[in-house]
This record gives structure tokens, C-alpha cells and sequence, in this order.
């Protein structure tokens, strides 16, 4: 069929007509630019009043750099708001509407469709993207992904920690015994600061690649732009749109991407807003120090723990986004987006398992500077004594000076249920980065690693245990995926989580310091390392992309933010209990 049968082309006559009240605009504006030579170029004043009709933030910059356009420019908004209070929507999104609307009826008229029905993508998106459903199966994905990621890997993480604290720790010391520095200060940086400070995080590794897998699976599959759909009616509440989701959901592996990825949105207010929402966000270093604080305190139930905290990021960025949309961001200027869905498709999995080394080699990367020189520090400040007649490295960890300065900051914390200098330290050692409070907790709490246990087992049968546990790490995986969908082969659980003496040494220190509420302040811990100041990465991310005075928001605001939840979390828990 020939378009122009039913669309004939007049090149004095535009090629789209739009409704009545629309049009009508069009036309008052046009003749308003007419009228003042020299604004547009002949033949072009109506694409410059469509364009400052619908906001154009482009056009509406330069326009207003020439005192000459306000006449132009205040009638654009006055027929703006009318278009808006008339139809009910916003400008921009009745003009791509109707955009839409002549295509379609373009492509029915000059298209022969063959195909019969939806198809898969359409029939997909009738569930995943329901208006009641949509929201619920995206949490059970969520759910789900983060039970994964807690339960299968936790056999390797288990497997490294015993590698670390066994094998690892023999050579170390039969190396120093052979070199005559058993005793010796070096031996002491080694079993006390690098092995437990460094060899912590890195036993989590298996747990970020997988959380990197899945990741890299939803985004690969195109579900994760549904994502961003489903919860576009949530972010309108904070002045927002679905778009903005995105740049959270890069959060959720590293805040710093995460505020980085804001530079795609034109609209400034959104841009700022957004930037500051994203550190709520529970990023993959604090992954870790969930599951560390869950394996000891909460192991039966470490996943759906898990995913509470991140879902309680998301409802503390709710909150603190409509705290900020009615205060200090009230009277900016917003704007709309439209969503474009990709349709599904086969994941490539070169595409993921390569995004998900580089993530995770990322994070290992991070281990060998950042959080080995955070090691060094630490285990340098526990070696000083400030009391006693103790020696340099051989002092007892409360006589030290890391000690003492974490207990200045102790009264802080104390109405939270963990006011002891071992949780003191380690969140101040957080500030550099999230990993490191697991580190600083390691070397708090336990005091360093020794080959003691397997001291002289040869070579041959330390290399033998560190097989068979990986052997034995990886049949109990199976087993535990067999488990999330309900098939339970073996009765017997398998070894997950830190090794018995740190267990029993956090379990102490935090019951202590809550008086017998170590749970409760356990709980009011991981909300704390959920809400509270970013890492310096992201801080010196958000001096870039958002100022100096943003930046310092973000930092005090997110501290006072998480010391009044975890606040809220022990003494309401103290009322229950």
C-alpha cells in the first residue's frame, strides 16, 4: 500500500497533526516566534515551539542565554501548565505519545503483519510487569538471588578459611622458624595483620562472584529494565522516575559506578537527587560483613537476613528521598522519561562471566592495596602498648593504642548495643573501605592466626586436607542448591561461616557490650554498616559529580541517618524483648 494514500505529503504542511488543545499551542507559540525576527530560522519556528512546548532542556538553555527569547520563553511555560492542567500529563509525555500514536497508525497502514498473537517478550511482560504482580515477583527474584548467594557458596567460604587458618598459617611460620625470625616482629605483621586482616575478605570472594553471576544475568537477559519499570510509581513518589533506578541498581555492586552512571540523566535536580540516594544502596563490600555477622549470629536464616537489608536500603532511600523532594529539593523543576524495554533474549554468558571477573578481580585488587595497607595500620596501632610493661607486637590487644583510640569513640556507640573498642574500630577503619571492617573485626576479635593446630603435619598432608576440602566444599555446594528447591539429600549441614574461636570471641563482645542482647545488637550493627558514611571512594565520586557541599551531606547526613535507626532497631527490640 502507498503511505502517501493515507498520509499525503504536503511540504507546507507538517507531516504529524496533533490533538486539538495541542496544536492549538503549537500554533499561538509559532506565531509568538514569528513575531521576533531572528529567533528561529524561516520555516523552523514550529520545531522551536514544540521543543520549548515540551521542556527541551537543551533548547531551553541556550534560549535562555538571550534576553530576547523571555517573551517567547514565559508563554512557553504559561500554555505549558495549561496543556498540563487540561490533559492531565505532562507535556512532554502527551507529545511523544501522540508521536507513537501516528507510527502506529503509519505502520498498520503500510505494514503487513504476519505474525499471530504476542510474542514471547509481550507474553512474558503480561506477568513480570502486572501492575500487582510486577512488584512481588520482583522481590521473590531478588529473594531468591541473595539466598544463592548466601547459602551455596558459604561450603568455599568455609574451605578458605580453613586454608588460611591451617595450611597457610603453617608455611608462614615454618618459613620465619627456618629464617630465624620466629617471635619476631615481622612473624607478628604476618600472623597478626596481613593473614587475618587480608585473608578475611578474601575468603568471601566466592560469594561476590557469585552475587556478580546473577547480577550479570538479570541485567544480560534484559529483566533488569523491567526492574526499573516496575518501580518507576515508587520513584515518582520522590519526584523521580524509573530511569533513576538504574544508577541504584549499579549501587548495589559499587556505589561509585553507581553515582558515576547519574551522568546519563539531563535533568539536574534528578541528577543531584539521585546521586545522593544511590549509597543507600547496599553495595557488595558490605557483603561480607553481613555474612560474617550472620554465619555467627543469625546462620539458619543468613539469607532472608540478608535480603532484608538490602530491602531495607531501598526503604530508607524512599524515605530519605521524600524527606528531600519536600525540603530542601521543593519548587525544583522536574521532568519525565520514557522507558524503552528490550525484548528478552539468550544470555551470553562469555558477556557475563566476563564482567563478573572484572567486578571480582576488582575486589581482589582492592585486597592487595587497600585493605592490606588498612591491615598493616591496624595491626601497627595493636601492637604499640600505651599500658603495662609490654614490648612492641607482643602487647595484649586491650593494652594497645588501637584499643584506646577506638574507645574514645566507644560512648557513641553504646545506646546502640555495641559500645565496645573492637566494633568502635572497626567501623572507623570502614570509612576507608566496607571490606575492611571484616579485616578489623578478624584482627579485634581473634588477634591473629597460628599454625599451632597442624603444627608438624608435612607438606604432602597439608596439601591433602587443602584438597579434600575442596572437594568436600564443593559436594556440599550441590547439596545445598539441591536444597533451595526443596530436594535435601543429606541431613547433616555443612561447615559454613568463621571458625569456631572468632564465633565464640564476636558472640562474647557483642553480648557483653548489650548487656545479653547480642543478637538484637548484632542486628543494630549490620543496619549501622548498611546506613552509615560512605566509603572514601564514593565520598571523593560524589565531590566529583556533586560538589564539596553535597558531598559533606552525604557523609554526615548517612551517619546520623544510621546511629537513629540503629537506635531505633536495639531499644525497640529492648521494649519487645
Amino acid at each position: 500500500m502507498n503511505p502517501s494514500a493515507v498520509f499525503p505529503f504536503d511540504p507546507l504542511r507538517p507531516a504529524i497533526r496533533y490533538s486539538p488543545p495541542l496544536e492549538h499551542a503549537i500554533d499561538e507559540l509559532t506565531i509568538a516566534i514569528r513575531a521576533q525576527p531572528g529567533l528561529a530560522r524561516p520555516g523552523a519556528e514550529r520545531w522551536l515551539a514544540i521543543k520549548l512546548l515540551e521542556g527541551d532542556l537543551h533548547v531551553w538553555v541556550n534560549s535562555q542565554a538571550d534576553p530576547a527569547y523571555r517573551p517567547v520563553l514565559d508563554q512557553a511555560r504559561r500554555l505549558s501548565d495549561y496543556l498540563a492542567l487540561e490533559t492531565g500529563e505532562d507535556v512532554e509525555v502527551l507529545i511523544a505519545d501522540e508521536r507513537y500514536s501516528w507510527i502506529n497508525e503509519l505502520t498498520r497502514a503500510v505494514v503487513e503483519n504476519t505474525a499471530v498473537g504476542p510474542n514471547a517478550t509481550e507474553r512474558i511482560d503480561r506477568i513480570v510487569t502486572n501492575r500487582w504482580l510486577g512488584l512481588p515477583i520482583f522481590l521473590l527474584v531478588m529473594v531468591f538471588l541473595f539466598r544463592i548467594t548466601s547459602e551455596i557458596p558459604a561450603a568455599y567460604v568455609s574451605w578458605l578459611n580453613e586454608v588460611i587458618r591451617g595450611p597457610l598459617a603453617h608455611w608462614v611460620t615454618e618459613i620465619f622458624t627456618w629464617l630465624d625470625l620466629d617471635g619476631s616482629w615481622v612473624e607478628s605483621l604476618a600472623l597478626r595483620g596481613i593473614l587475618p586482616g587480608v585473608g578475611s575478605v578474601l575468603a568471601f570472594v566466592p560469594v561476590l562472584a557469585t552475587l556478580y553471576l546473577g547480577l550479570g544475568l538479570l541485567e544480560e537477559s534484559g529483566y533488569m529494565a523491567r526492574a526499573a519499570f516496575v518501580v518507576d510509581r515508587i520513584m515518582h513518589m520522590l519526584g523521580l522516575h524509573g530511569k533513576s533506578f538504574l544508577p541504584m541498581i549499579v549501587g548495589f555492586g559499587c556505589s561509585v559506578p553507581g553515582i558515576y552512571a547519574t551522568r546519563t540523566m539531563d535533568n539536574p535536580r534528578e541528577r543531584l537527587l539521585t546521586g545522593l540516594l544511590v549509597p543507600f544502596m547496599s553495595c557488595s563490600a558490605r557483603l561480607p560483613v553481613y555474612l560474617l555477622l550472620t554465619a555467627v549470629f543469625f546462620p539458619r536464616q543468613a539469607g532472608l537476613v540478608i535480603f532484608g537489608l538490602y530491602l531495607f536500603g531501598i526503604v530508607t532511600a524512599v524515605f530519605v528521598g521524600l524527606l528531600l523532594n519536600r525540603t530542601l529539593f521543593r519548587g525544583m523543576p522536574q521532568s519525565t522519561s520514557i522507558i524503552e524495554l528490550p525484548a528478552y533474549h539468550k544470555p551470553v554468558w562469555k558477556n557475563i562471566f566476563r564482567q563478573s571477573w572484572d567486578r571480582t578481580s576488582g575486589f581482589i585488587r582492592r585486597a592487595g592495596t587497600t585493605i592490606l595497607m588498612c591491615s598493616v595500620l591496624v595491626w601497627l596501632l595493636m601492637s604499640i602498648p600505651i599500658r603495662g610493661k609490654s614490648q612492641f607486637a607482643q602487647t595484649a590487644l586491650p593494652d594497645s593504642l588501637f584499643a584506646a583510640l577506638s574507645q574514645v569513640v566507644t560512648p557513641v556507640f553504646a545506646p546502640l548495643g555495641f559500645g565496645n573498642w573492637q566494633s568502635s574500630g572497626a567501623l572507623a577503619s570502614g570509612i576507608v573501605a566496607k571490606e575492611v571492617v571484616v579485616s578489623t573485626l578478624a584482627q579485634s576479635y581473634s588477634g591473629g592466626v597460628q599454625g599451632t593446630e597442624i603444627a608438624g603435619q608435612s607438606l604432602v598432608a597439608d596439601l591433602e586436607q587443602i584438597g579434600y576440602g575442596l572437594v568436600q566444599a564443593g559436594v556440599d555446594a550441590i547439596h545445598s542448591l539441591l536444597r533451595l528447591v526443596g530436594i535435601n539429600l543429606v541431613e547433616r549441614a555443612a561447615k559454613t561461616g568463621p571458625d569456631a574461636g572468632l564465633t565464640a570471641a564476636i558472640q562474647k563482645g557483642f553480648d557483653t557490650a548489650s548487656g545479653g542482647h547480642a543478637g538484637l545488637a548484632a542486628l543494630a550493627f549490620l543496619v549501622f554498616v548498611l546506613l552509615y558514611t560512605p566509603c572514601i571512594s564514593t565520598l571523593t565520586a560524589a565531590r566529583h559529580e556533586l560538589g564539596r557541599k553535597w558531598m559533606a551531606l552525604t557523609a554526615g547526613g548517612q551517619f546520623v541517618v544510621a546511629w537513629l535507626v540503629a537506635l531505633l532497631v536495639f531499644q525497640l527490640g529492648l521494649l519487645v524483648l
